[in-house]
């Protein structure tokens, strides 16, 4: 892939490295193009054009239908973000007292939270260690299962250590034994290809602030067929039913497709800024986009290594890496190197301990080394 050729999509600021795109991602210059265009159209003439609008929303259901490899374009729901889709799991579920769901212990407060709430209702949560010594994490998270088990929910991409679980077995095991699997795929969808189909998924949730260089406050949540009359709505309004535009009709139904879950008005711009900023990853194409995101991550982590000051947090073996890449000095301050990192202009982030870089694929090699230069001059003291 010629990087140079999408240089101009992304104008950052001469002073900026930007290697945070694990928290918020800068949007490439097509989705300010498209926002700042229907921003001027509804200056000019409100919602004139709100068959245009509601266009853009089912073009960008297909888009993220096609980022996933879902069967089609109903399975997948537009929510606030990815706590709200895994809450529409935790509650729609019908839990007995004595299940038990399981999840690892390195992950975000958006895929434990909700699980950890369900305490009241008899529900035990059980963590697993993703560090084992033998064997795989995914053979420590299926032997934590047991005739009890309803749920597994795991992270795609851990948050901090950026360790990348082999979600196809997983997958198997959970259909096999009749556990649901659901898959929060905020730390990779965007970098690392999601085939929901292939892996057995039965729920995926990611917001678009990340990896897909969009907006806040809109998510994907992808729900398999099968299983959407299985969850219990606890959100109702005009936009989740059947008969969308029938405003005076008194015999309403829920949507069949997933659209069921969105209660209200959709939030029409950042449906806009979503799309373009999916656009530009559709026409890349997502391997062309891993295995840049792979060769930036291995730049950083081969650098980490080498260096006997550093200690790398994120996984040495190759196959559990994504885009990110977390480290620390062995004798100095983590929490110290990143102010300083970030008074150099470097964006990124301290997570699990360390420093945490999360290149994408476009981010220059020239960027990683400015951000690498600050790191030796903090280690040499000056």
């Amino acid at each position: 892939m010629d990087i140079d050729a999408y240089a101009h999509e992304f104008p950052l600021d001469a002073d900026v490295v930007y290697l945070n795109h694990a928290g918020v991602a800068p949007w490439p210059r097509r989705t300010l193009t498209a926002v700042s265009r229907f921003a001027e159209d509804n200056m000019r003439a409100g919602a004139r054009d709100y068959p245009h609008w509601v266009a853009t929303e089912s073009h960008l259901r297909e888009q993220l239908r096609g980022l996933v490899n879902a069967p089609h374009r109903d399975d997948i729901a537009l929510l606030k973000s990815t706590s709200e889709a895994l809450s529409v799991v935790a509650y729609g579920l019908d839990w007995k007292s004595g299940d038990n769901i399981v999840i690892t212990d390195q992950e975000f407060p958006s895929n434990r939270i909700p699980w950890e709430s369900l305490a009241d209702q008899g529900v035990e949560l059980r963590r697993v260690s993703l560090d084992v010594e033998s064997g795989s994490p995914e053979d420590a998270l299926c032997a934590a299962m047991d005739e009890r088990t309803r749920l597994l929910s795991v992270s795609s991409v851990q948050y901090g250590t950026g360790l990348r679980l082999d979600l196809t077995p997983l997958g198997a095991h959970c259909r096999s034994q009749g556990v649901l699997f659901c898959v929060d795929a905020i730390q990779s969808l965007g970098a690392v290809p999601l085939d929901v189909q292939a892996a057995k998924v039965d729920f995926a949730a990611a917001d678009g602030h990340k990896w897909m260089l969009g907006p806040e406050g809109l998510a994907a949540f992808y729900c398999r067929e099968e299983l959407r009359e299985r969850l219990r709505l606890r959100q109702y309004g005009w936009h989740m039913v059947e008969q969308l535009s029938d405003f005076d009709r008194l015999d309403w139904t829920p949507a069949q497709s997933a659209r069921r879950f969105e209660c209200g008005s959709p939030n029409t711009l950042g449906v806009h800024a979503l799309s373009a900023s999916l656009s530009l990853l559709l026409e890349i194409g997502m391997p062309d986009i891993f295995r840049n995101v792979l060769k930036n991550s291995f730049y950083v982590a081969d650098y980490i290594t080498a260096n006997e000051n550093l200690e790398l947090i994120s996984p040495s073996v190759g196959r559990r890496r994504a885009g990110i890449v977390t480290f620390r000095p062995r004798d100095q301050d983590s929490a110290e190197l990143f102010r300083r990192l970030s008074a150099r202009g470097v964006v990124c982030a301290h997570r699990a301990g360390g420093v945490r870089f999360s290149p994408h694929f476009y981010t220059p090699r020239e960027a990683i080394d400015r951000a690498l230069d600050v790191v030796d001059a903090y280690l040499g003291g000056s």
